[in-house]
């Protein structure tokens, strides 16, 4: 074989070696390739948070709240029910036997002090005699009809003034030794409202046989009638208060990856925050680490952002 010849196949084997090589190693990536997994990574970055409008945040319910100062209550519940201020009520009962000759209020009417509530022919005298309430406020109860024969040893109606009321609240045994005259209280209206705060004024020396529970009761300030008597009513009864400079709602602790978390609204985004959390009660949790005064975040629905955050996820994966 010629030299011209060998060298041909020298050039022919060393082409195919490199061509192999190329194969098994692999060509490097194109920048299309490049570009795609560039995108990939952008997705990544931005799937920590979530951005939702203000009218999304409004149709999922999501509560906005700020993070700040709070007091953590040591807090024992207790239920109740509503009764008239029996110091502030009057029951109006007949002079003389006699029958009603007229009816001049119903149920629920307010009533001034010496207001009209009837009139009664005495069986005596035959005259007609006035019924009037002796003090103002609300009739809560009428026990007369017209051309009914009354005496005074029954009512005919009672007047409440409500603009103050007893809450008499059930403690039972196990609890008795930690509740104190003066303890202050924070009474659930059950209208949505602010809970009342009062203290308790009288605590009874004997239990009841039925609940085996005593008695503490509360006088409350009804001037907004928000409490109506005959109600259930629950109560939180401050054992201890401590007050700490950052808080969020339980309700804003959400789980992710075994992370606590709470999503922290940065214009219209979203951002889980890891967080570092103290001391609880039963509504607010202190905030060692991760939020700061201020800032805004989902409390109640935050679930909601926690699966739109999911979604997000498994978009980005697909």
């Amino acid at each position: 074989m010629s030299r011209i010849v060998k060298a041909g196949v020298v050039l022919i084997l060393l082409a195919a070696a490199v061509f192999a090589g190329m194969k098994i190693l692999g060509a490097p990536p194109s920048k299309g390739a490049t570009k795609t997994h560039a995108g990939h990574g952008a997705h990544e970055e931005h799937s920590d948070g979530v951005t939702l409008s203000d009218a999304k945040v409004a149709a999922a319910g999501i509560e906005l709240l700020k993070a700040g100062p709070a007091t953590l209550r040591d807090t024992i519940v207790l239920n109740g029910m509503i009764q008239p201020n029996q110091e502030a009520l009057v029951q109006v009962s007949p002079r003389f036997p006699g029958i009603v000759r007229e009816v001049n209020r119903r149920v629920g009417e307010a009533v001034n002090k010496n207001d009209l509530l009837a009139k009664v022919e005495s069986n005596q005298s035959l005259t007609v005699y006035d019924l009037r309430s002796p003090i103002a406020g609300t009739i809560i109860d009428r026990q007369v009809a017209l051309g009914e024969y009354v005496t005074e040893q029954k009512a005919a109606f009672t007047v409440a003034d409500l603009s103050t009321v007893w809450v008499d609240l059930s403690v039972f045994r196990r609890d008795m030794k930690r509740v104190r005259v003066k303890h202050k209280v924070l009474i659930d209206a059950g209208d949505g409202g602010e809970p009342i705060e009062a203290a308790i004024s009288y605590i009874s020396p004997v239990g009841s046989a039925d609940t085996q529970s005593s008695l503490a009761r509360v006088i409350v300030n009804n001037a907004e009638q928000r409490l109506r008597p005959g109600l259930f009513v629950s109560a939180k009864l401050i054992l201890s208060a401590k007050e700490v400079p950052v808080a969020v709602k339980l309700s804003a602790l959400q789980t992710i990856e075994n992370r606590t978390v709470v999503f922290v609204r940065e214009g219209d985004k979203f951002q889980p925050r890891d967080v570092e959390l103290g001391e609880r009660d039963g509504e607010f949790v202190d905030v060692m680490f991760g939020v700061t005064e201020g800032e805004t975040y989902a409390g109640k629905n935050s679930f909601v952002v926690k699966a739109e955050l999911a979604k997000g996820s498994a978009t980005h994966e697909h």
